[in-house]
């Protein structure tokens, strides 16, 4: 009762506060609004399954606003609490699953994640799911009907972002660790679920074919190991990054179960879990280490992280940690929702800047940008297209100006491969009637301005970003040669 009690009130706050968000959407949600317009197998840069679960909320909601494109990201996350709190009691007892499900449900990642769209918000819910059913699975190795759900729950998870995979290496390293689990092995239905697993991917796999394997590409290109040198900083910086991703008092915690278990070993359950978390984490220091990794990267570890440090923190009766990680946390939920509510009307005491101002001012920027397309119709010198240089302009303009029925094209090196989702999809041919509009963040390339025939400034506009912060904004008047 007490965690249905919790979870909805949390959820409610959530929903609230993203239909008073001063938020605009980030370049990478408006690009994700893109893909749900143009429903696919696959995309430029990741698997489809976020596409579609926006397009369903959209269409739900019979609007595209931003509290729509949104909505399911506090849905899932109270789904995946609700699947940690299965995980828990399966693992170890309710009580301990109560407070791991308060604990996961205001991570600092997930109180952030709340209130934005991404790809690690359905992921979360899928490596969740395929966590406890592979529990399950180990307890019951016969169940044909469970090794049917894991693959299920693996494949959408490998269509939400291709890091699912990681939990397939979680659970080798189990069985090489713990033998006595190696029964499970032997059975049909953890094949069975490798099986239906890979299926899942195909159509994502086809349309890679169809597509000069762009996803894959990109996710290569993503992690920069050509040329790639040595960055302690980097590593430094993404390991600090999870203090706050998960909370200074649950990582130092971490940290210290590690030490102690190389030193006086663990239970199975407590294994299991590590297996899914440590490991990872390391991997992707190393991975920031060789070149860089942003902090989310290793998101789904605490998943099995959050169990683990809480239910050794029950056992143990650490209830000041534990009470003192929930202050924290609180504090933090309650910082983030003042914050997304009032994003573009506050500056950060100290520091002068809105703390949101990366999501704020860019609904501003596409009317500046509709303005200048006005004027000229208006004078008789109508643009034949709006044209974007890079995806953060392509991905804002998309959706802010979805209403607008001038044509919108991405700018594409001739004879290069296309770099984002829209130069795949909407690329500048030279097939347009008329000049064009060169909208951007920056000054004009000198690659882009001598494939015109002529390419003058049209205007130089100081677009605000909330109180502290503003863009500068060009506008180019482009003749096609």
């Amino acid at each position: 009762m007490w965690t249905v009690v919790a979870l909805a009130g949390l959820l409610a706050l959530r929903i609230g506060v993203l239909s008073v968000a001063g938020t605009d959407l980030f370049f990478d949600e408006a690009q994700y609004w893109a893909w749900s317009e143009e429903l696919a197998a696959g995309y430029y840069s990741k698997p489809p399954l976020l596409a579609w679960i926006i397009r369903a909320t959209t269409d739900l909601c019979g609007a595209d606003s931003t509290f729509c494109i949104r909505l399911a990201s506090p849905l899932l996350h109270t789904g995946t609490a609700l699947i940690v709190f299965w995980l828990a009691a399966a693992l170890y007892n309710a009580r301990t699953a109560f407070f791991a499900i308060l604990a996961f449900a205001t991570l600092p990642g997930i109180a952030l994640s709340s209130s934005i769209i991404s790809t690690d918000v359905p992921l979360l819910f899928c490596w969740a799911l395929a966590l406890v059913l592979f529990v399950h699975l180990l307890r019951a190795p016969g169940s044909w009907a469970l090794g049917l759900a894991l693959g299920l729950a693996i494949g959408l998870g490998l269509n939400a972002k291709y890091a699912m995979a990681y939990a397939i290496g979680g659970a080798a390293l189990f069985f090489i660790t713990m033998p006595a689990y190696r029964d499970a092995l032997a059975r049909g239905p953890l094949w069975l679920a490798l099986i239906v697993a890979i299926a899942c991917l195909i159509p994502n796999v086809m349309w890679n074919i169809e597509n000069g394997f762009a996803t894959l590409s990109h996710t290569a290109d993503n992690a920069k190991w050509a040329g790639a040198r040595f960055n302690p900083g980097k590593a430094a910086e993404f390991f600090g990054a999870q203090f706050g991703v998960f909370g200074p008092i649950l990582f130092g915690a971490l940290l210290a179960l590690t030490w102690r278990a190389w030193r006086q070993g663990m239970s199975d359950a407590d294994w299991l879990l590590w297996c899914f978390a440590v490991p990872l984490i390391l991997m992707i220091t190393v991975q920031a280490f060789i070149s860089r990794a942003h902090a989310n990267w290793a998101a789904v570890a605490y998943v099995s992280a959050c169990v683990l440090v809480v239910a050794t923190m029950v056992r143990e009766r650490a209830w000041r940690w534990l009470s003192a990680s929930f202050v924290i946390h609180v504090a933090i939920v309650a910082a983030l929702a003042v914050g997304v509510w009032q994003a573009g009307r506050f500056a950060a005491p100290g520091i002068g800047l809105d703390p949101f101002a990366r999501t704020v001012g860019w609904a501003q920027l596409a009317k500046t940008v509709e303005r200048e397309v006005t004027r000229a119709q208006t004078a008789g010198q109508p643009y034949g297209a709006i044209l974007t240089g890079r995806r953060l302009m392509s991905s804002e303009l998309a959706y802010y100006l979805r209403a607008h029925p001038l044509p919108q094209r991405a700018w594409k090196a001739p004879g290069g491969p296309p770099r984002d989702h829209f130069q795949q999809t909407r690329p500048y041919r030279g097939r347009v009637p008329g000049p064009l509009l060169y909208a951007s963040v920056k000054p004009l390339p000198e690659a882009i301005a001598k494939t015109f025939a002529a390419a003058s400034l049209v205007r130089v506009d100081v677009v605000p970003a909330g109180l502290a912060s503003a863009r500068t904004l060009y506008l180019y008047r482009l003749q096609p040669k």
